[in-house]
C-alpha cells in the first residue's frame, strides 16, 4: 500500500497522494485496526445452525441397563487425493462392550448395511443409538432403520463436548492403536472387517486384560486403591 502511494504521487503525478506518499507503514496498520475501516472492510456472518428434527439431542438415559450404545466414526487417512478405509466404532455405555466395524465409504450405500448386522453383534438387545451430528448418522435412512429396529436415537447437544467422549476415547486407545494413523486404502475395507469380526472383537470383549482398582484398608483406616 506504501508504494502504491509513493508510485502514484512520484510517478504519476496525483497530486492528492502528497501525504500518504510519506505515509509509515506502522501508521498504515494502525489505521487497518480502525473502527471506520473495519466497518468498511469487514463483513462477519455467524454460522446457521441447520435445523434437524432426525434425533433427540439428549444424554442417553441408561437405567443401568446395557445396551446404550456410543457410536462414531474413525477415517483412516488420506493419500494423494484418495479416501481410505472407515471403522464404525461402537460401545455399550454399561457393560462397556465394543464392535467395530470397517467400510468402503460413509455412504448410505456402504453404512447401512453395517448398521443392519451390528445390532446382531452385541450379546443383548439396542435399545438405544447414540451418535455425533455427522451427517454419515443424521439422515433418513439411518433414522428409518432404528426406527424399524426400535432403537430410540439420540445425538450430541452442544457445547457438550462429553456426550460422545466414550466412543471418542475407544477411537484413540482401541482402533488408532490397532490401525494406527497411516492411509489404508477402501479396497481392504472388507479383509479389514473380517479381521474385526473373527480377532480383534472377541479380544477387545473376552479376552483383553482388564484390571479395575480394589480399595483396602489399613491398620490406621486408611483407604488405598490397589
Amino acid at each position: 500500500m506504501k508504494k502504491l502511494c509513493e508510485r502514484a504521487y512520484g510517478i504519476f503525478g496525483q497530486v492528492e497522494y502528497e501525504r500518504l506518499a510519506t505515509i509509515s507503514v506502522s501508521h498504515l496498520y494502525n489505521l487497518r485496526r480502525s473502527t471506520t475501516y473495519t466497518r468498511q472492510r469487514r463483513h462477519f456472518e455467524k454460522t446457521r445452525p441447520r435445523v434437524s428434527s432426525i434425533g433427540e439431542r439428549r444424554k442417553p438415559r441408561t437405567n443401568g441397563k446395557p445396551g446404550y450404545i456410543r457410536i462414531d466414526t474413525v477415517h483412516q487417512g488420506d493419500q494423494d487425493k484418495q479416501k481410505g478405509a472407515y471403522h464404525i466404532n461402537a460401545v455399550d455405555e454399561v457393560t462397556q462392550f465394543e464392535v467395530v466395524c470397517s467400510v468402503e465409504k460413509i455412504s448410505e450405500r456402504s453404512l447401512i448395511p453395517a448398521l443392519e448386522q451390528m445390532p446382531d453383534a452385541f450379546p443383548f438387545t439396542l435399545p438405544g443409538f447414540h451418535s455425533d451430528n455427522g451427517s454419515e448418522y443424521i439422515n433418513s435412512r439411518v433414522a428409518g432403520l432404528l426406527d424399524k429396529l426400535r432403537i430410540e436415537f439420540t445425538r450430541s447437544r452442544s457445547r457438550h463436548s462429553n456426550d460422545n467422549a466414550l466412543a471418542e476415547s475407544r477411537n484413540a486407545a482401541v482402533v488408532r492403536k490397532q490401525f494406527g494413523y497411516s492411509h489404508i486404502p477402501q479396497r481392504w475395507a472388507a479383509l479389514i472387517n473380517d479381521f474385526n469380526r473373527e480377532h480383534l472383537n472377541p479380544y477387545l470383549d473376552f479376552h483383553r486384560p482388564c484390571f479395575f482398582p480394589e480399595t483396602r484398608t489399613d491398620a490406621k483406616g486408611k483407604e488405598r486403591k490397589v
